[in-house]
């Protein structure tokens, strides 16, 4: 990218006037909608949420407390488990500068379902981090206390991420009490990996997202699962008077093992690479990446990546989403040219594109169909020479670029913190990807692309006192889908849609909301996928035409003029 564009976000941001992106067609307030509450006295940071679809429960992991609540209800508690620290390590950890009353406690980090039986739970722990195995049947921890180093943040205010694959915890976070260490790892008590301690690999990230993609089936290559890490981190690339932020997607295989004597019990797979997310024509550069939403569904030829974005100097309330699609992503780790140091005058060490020869099997690869049949079987076979130069070369020089090179939704005046993807087709037939992105002042936007842009459908107030919206989460079940979004101060479930808040034809047809359409003969707004069939006779227009309704009103008047209903 060039260097005059990055220059653009320590300069004058914003030589526009104009308000950017739709403005929501309507704004729920808090109390106008039906949105349903879960919190208790003396608990806050209720920041972790973890669904269980088969079993209806939404497990939320708290301050020193977890619970189980009914998903279709969240009003009603199923279970809880108080977590709390000793007093000697609450004051062990006050001697060491922390805050007795916020600080040193046990904030849970980390839910994720390990098998049917059993979560793996992890908190801070009063900066000792602490890992465990919570019974799904008795709902009490197995006292394992294992050491949740690089599993967990020591500070609850670090960033962190977690996900788990085929019972293995793969985590981005820091690995030491000051934050200094970050570590992307893989932690399995047969092959625990991790990323070297090394400014090239990782240099101060922020770690926002981590989501497992499997490998086609049908695919005949034999490629691998990969995790993919997203984060943003200080640019190396780049030197500036102050410290340049860039948003970066890593990559490492599942099936990596690490170097036999180059990378021992190291990451042979990892490798990262700039997301890009600009408007060009404006000059303008979201460089902070705050949540990403992986969207699979069977309907999509491959998965896409959603992100919200911000400008690192973000004095105008400025965010951005972003799309990409996979196949990008891969064609920049498959086929991509790598950077390497290069020391310049005075000593100052930046990055710049490597055009030497590239090592063969090639360096950040997963093993596959054709490094198998070159008797490459594992990353414990790899030459030397590929190890030392994915060591020396975990950054790509070529970008991920968005699908159609820009935004897809661009806000002036507020910020995006997080965002969850539905998938939704509307009565025509059409699908469109309907985002649900909550803000900093605790809202939710919910939008679509259509034919002639983008369109915020609604804006709704899901927490009373305007705090920020930490997690979400969406439930997609057919026929039941509910948005999840946790604060500091509780849990709140929302339906998709609010298709009786709609009392008219024209409103519920104007709202162009894929999940609403008018229904005639009861003169009624309703949510098309509670229904058990779809009628032709309903009416829904995304376009936001909305002849139809005055079309079916004239055929049904009679001569009195009333509407007449058999």
């Amino acid at each position: 990218m060039a260097l005059s564009a990055f220059y653009a976000v320590w300069g004058l941001l914003l030589e526009v006037a104009i308000a950017f992106g739709p403005v929501p067609r309507i704004t729920w307030e808090h109390k106008e909608v039906q949105l349903i509450h879960f919190n208790e006295s003396k608990v806050s940071n209720y920041s972790t949420l973890l669904l269980s679809e088969d079993k209806n429960i939404l497990y939320v992991g708290a301050r020193e407390v977890i619970f189980a609540l009914n998903a279709v209800n969240i009003a009603e508690k199923q279970h809880e488990l108080h977590w709390k620290v000793t007093e000697d390590k609450r004051t062990k950890c006050a001697v060491k500068g922390k805050s007795e009353q916020t600080e040193c406690r046990n904030y849970v980090r980390v839910l994720q379902q390990l098998n049917d039986t059993f979560l793996y739970v992890c908190g801070t722990n009063a900066f000792q981090p602490t890992c465990d195995y919570l019974n799904l049947i008795s709902f009490e921890l197995g006292g394992k206390n294992e050491d949740g180093k690089g599993r967990c943040p020591f500070d609850p205010a670090q960033s962190y991420t977690s996900v788990m694959v085929d019972e293995e915890l793969y985590s981005g976070t820091s690995y030491n009490f000051l934050g200094s260490e970050p570590i992307i790892s893989r932690h399995s008590h047969q092959s625990p990996l991790r990323t070297e301690y090394a400014i090239p690999w990782l240099n101060e990230p922020n770690f926002v997202f981590a989501d497992v993609i499997r490998a086609d089936p049908n695919s005949t290559d034999g490629e691998d699962d990969k995790i993919y890490f997203f984060f943003t981190e200080v640019s190396v690339e780049y030197e500036f008077v102050g410290k340049l932020m860039i948003p970066r997607i890593a990559r490492v295989c599942k099936r990596d093992q690490g170097g036999l004597r180059t990378l021992q019990k190291k990451w042979t797979s990892f490798l990262k690479a700039r997301l890009i997310c600009t408007i060009p024509d404006k000059n303008l550069i979201f460089n902070v990446i705050n949540d990403v939403f992986i969207l699979k569904s069977p309907t999509l030829k491959e998965p896409v990546i959603y992100g919200v974005f911000t400008p690192q100097l973000n004095n105008v309330g400025l965010s951005a989403v972003c799309a990409y699609n996979l196949s990008t992503v891969e064609e920049v780790f498959s086929k991509g040219k790598y950077m390497q140091s290069a020391t310049v005058e005075q000593s100052h060490t930046k990055w710049v594109r490597y055009n030497g020869e590239i090592p063969n099997p090639r360096p950040g690869a997963c093993i596959n169909n054709e490094a198998r049949a070159s008797n490459y079987m594992s990353s414990l076979n790899l030459p030397d020479k590929t190890l030392q130069f994915v060591k020396d070369h975990p950054l790509m020089d070529d970008s991920v670029t968005p699908m159609g090179d820009r935004p897809r939704l661009v806000k002036r005046d507020v910020k995006y913190t997080q965002i969850v993807v539905d998938r939704v087709r509307a009565l025509n037939g059409t699908i469109y990807d309907v985002m649900f992105i909550g803000t900093d002042q605790g809202a939710l936007h919910k939008a679509i692309s259509y034919e002639n842009g983008m369109h915020i459908i609604e804006e709704t107030q899901l927490f009373p006192n305007f705090e920020p919206v930490q997690t979400l989460l969406l439930s997609s079940k057919t026929g039941r889908r509910y948005l999840f979004a946790g604060s500091n101060s509780g849990v709140v479930q929302s339906p998709v849609a609010f298709c009786d808040k709609y009392t008219t034809c024209v409103d519920c047809v104007l709202a162009r909301d894929p999940y609403c359409a008018w229904k005639p003969l009861e003169a009624s707004c309703i949510d098309i996928f509670k229904e058990g069939e779809m009628e032709r006779n309903w009416i829904q227009n995304i376009g936001g035409d909305a002849s139809s309704c005055s079309e079916f009103l004239k055929t049904f008047r009679g001569s009195s003029g009333k509407l007449q209903v058999n």
